[in-house]
């Protein structure tokens, strides 16, 4: 009688053993053709029907499922929406400085690194966030106490995008730099070395957008539009850099839904 598997799935090579099949060493290399058949189902019908992956979650990547969200930007406030010329000048400047990476990154690369520039491993989230933000923004210390440095200590204000630093990230670890970097974002306020940085990752970021890309950068426009609504003031230091990443986000990558329209 035909087993279930069998009804569904008839046998494209059905072949008959007899008494043969009874002396068959599953252990050792098969003798012929037949035997070979014989071994494959034989090793099939010993597999479940179903089965179930025991699947450790911790090794898991965080963010594996893309969701590309359609949602548009807040608009900005009265005033506060930076012009057509001005964002077409942004893009302008933006693409000159993308040509000049990718002309000048094999030269950058090849310099050598000060030796207090230690680059995180490629998985170390926690380590990215120090190394670009600093100890002070990621541990939300107090700044007050700058002027007592003497020296400019990188680890403590963050290392800056130098062209010797962005030019040896491949195209995954900017990718997920940037990711590290929006997450953080998403749940904080603006900071200067948090500018520089998404600046830096997205003169790096090829076109066109991987799935990932696109749905990053977008959650980054939409968190800039919802830190630029709360301001009060035209005067705020951190309102043109929101305008910025914005325009670079729907006006380069072409994301044109999320674009600010001038009043």
């Amino acid at each position: 009688m035909k087993s279930d598997v069998e009804e569904l799935m008839p046998r494209l090579l059905p072949v008959e053993f007899g008494a043969s099949a009874e002396h068959l060493n599953m252990n050792g290399p098969p003798r012929n053709p037949q035997e070979y058949l014989r071994q494959v189902q034989l090793e099939a019908s010993l597999c479940p029907e179903v089965v179930v992956a025991q699947i450790d979650p911790k090794k898991l990547k965080k963010k594996q499922t893309v969701n590309a969200s359609v949602a548009g930007c807040q608009a900005a406030p009265m005033g506060f929406c930076p012009s057509l010329s001005w964002q077409q000048q942004q893009v302008s400047n933006f693409s000159d400085v993308r040509q000049s990476i990718t002309k000048n990154r094999q030269h950058w690369s090849r310099q050598t690194l000060d030796d207090n520039v230690l680059m995180p491993k490629l998985t170390d989230e926690e380590g990215w966030k120090r190394f670009c933000l600093g100890e002070k923004v990621y541990l939300g210390t107090s700044s007050c106490d700058e002027e007592s440095e003497p020296a400019l200590d990188y680890n403590k204000v963050g290392f800056p995008p130098f062209l010797t630093i962005v030019s040896r990230l491949n195209q995954s670890t900017v990718l997920m730099v940037l990711e590290i970097l929006i997450s953080w974002f998403e749940e904080r306020t603006f900071v200067p070395q948090l500018g520089r940085w998404l600046y830096a990752l997205l003169a790096c970021l090829e076109k066109p957008l991987l799935p990932e890309a696109h749905s990053s950068i977008r959650q980054l426009a939409r968190r800039c539009a919802q830190l630029r609504s709360a301001l009060e003031s035209q005067e705020d230091e951190q309102l043109p850099a929101l305008n910025l990443l914005i325009c670079l986000v729907a006006r380069y990558f072409e994301q044109n839904d999320l674009a600010d329209q001038p009043e």
